[in-house]
């Protein structure tokens, strides 16, 4: 039973999931993204669009979280890739995504291993030793989906088809807010 009633109520705004974040420690950050009931309209702010590759939108990015919207065309989809030893969240605002995750054998070869679609509320998460993954917007609309890091991430591993292997990659943002500085 959940005794913390941080992590028991619903969490209605954007403010008062970043004072929940920032009270909070990494071992609560499940419960906190789990109890955001935030409309999709609250991001608006935070959204830009691109045709050619999803967009990176940091909300806020302290010592302890990073807090990033990510916006998608129909159809977008990440390379296949790590998260720099962080844990993550992803809750999805609007639409439906696929997340495929996949391991290297024990030759070098790249292998899926699961494949789940999730629908808005729905929050997945991912760390390292779980593998690689993807993720792609299935719906035929614009999506956007809120991504949780415990502790900011700055470089991963993108698995680069033309190499056939993974590759160092350092990290950035399409917009940065200004609104939010703890």
């Amino acid at each position: 039973m959940n005794s913390n009633p941080e992590n028991s109520r619903t969490l209605h705004s954007l403010d008062d999931l970043i004072s929940a974040l920032s009270e909070g420690e990494r071992t609560t950050f499940n419960d906190i993204i789990r109890s955001i009931k935030i409309p999709s309209s609250a991001f608006e702010a935070y959204c830009s669009w691109s045709k050619d590759l999803y967009t990176r939108n940091c909300i806020i990015n302290t010592e302890k979280f990073e807090l990033i919207l990510l916006c998608w065309e129909p159809g977008q989809i990440t390379p296949i890739h790590d998260h720099g030893g962080e844990e993550c969240w992803v809750k999805v605002v609007q639409g439906e995504f696929r997340e495929t995750i996949y391991k290297v054998d024990a030759v070098g070869k790249l292998d899926t291993i699961d494949s789940m679609d999730s629908s808005v509320g729905e929050v997945t998460y991912m760390i390292d030793f779980m593998g690689f993954h993807s993720l792609e917007n299935r719906s035929n609309t614009r999506s956007m989906s809120l991504h949780l890091y415990a502790k900011p991430i700055r470089t991963c591993n993108a698995f680069d088809a033309a190499l056939g292997k993974f590759v160092p990659r350092s990290m950035s943002y399409n917009t940065t807010a200004t609104s939010y500085k703890i």
